[in-house]
């Protein structure tokens, strides 16, 4: 078995109770060995990452399900290529790259008023812009997975619009208090998927 099907993890759901979770592979095996076919029939598997459901062909023996899943994910998220270049003994080269910027003058003087001048200013707005940018990208993701998780599998509980509209929100308190009666595997799946969906402040 591919060493990147074992870096895919993932939670198998019987109705409301986990009944599995780790990688595809171990998932998938234990769901097969332990279960009969009408259980299987009703099992739904969720990525951790994207929320998202897997399908898995149940068919025939635990051997005949791995090979198929090692069929249908080729290429798994998670897998580790490495592409950099071998590195040279001595000394690092800094990768500062030259370019041209197009300011007016009141924001070259700003630049130049600042400490260590206009190309540590710029470097420095850069990496804070880039830190921001990834902290929205890890929110929505985290908001995107834990919608497609509780539309699968939670659309028809009790005040699941409502929990819907606070995840968006920010609301971390509010968010937790509409899905505070749901079932535990369910409410804690949850909490985990939306655990990067709210700020600090909110959190």
């Amino acid at each position: 078995m591919r060493n990147d099907l074992m870096r895919f993890f993932c939670t198998a759901f019987l109705g409301v109770r986990v009944v599995a979770s780790g990688s595809l592979h171990h998932v998938a095996s234990t769901v097969k060995d332990a279960l009969d076919d009408k259980d299987l029939g009703q099992l739904l598997i969720f990525d951790d990452s994207t929320g998202k459901q897997i399908d898995v062909d149940f068919r025939g023996k635990t051997d005949d399900v791995l090979q198929r899943i090692g069929e249908q994910f080729g290429d798994l998220p998670g897998t580790e290529v490495n592409d950099e270049p071998t590195r040279r003994v001595g000394r690092p080269k800094l990768g500062v790259v030259s370019g041209e910027v197009t300011l007016l003058p009141r924001h070259w003087e700003w630049l130049k008023s600042q400490p260590g001048g206009a190309s540590v200013t710029l470097r420095k707005l850069v990496d804070e812009a880039r830190r921001a940018v990834g902290e929205q990208s890890k929110i929505r993701e985290s908001q995107e997975a834990t919608h497609h998780f509780m539309t699968a599998i939670a659309g028809n509980f009790h005040q699941y619009e409502e929990a819907l509209r606070e995840l968006y929100a920010g609301d971390l308190n509010r968010f937790y208090h509409f899905i505070d009666d749901w079932a535990p595997d369910i409410r804690n799946y949850i909490k985990s998927l939306s655990a990067k969906a709210f700020t600090e402040g909110n959190s």
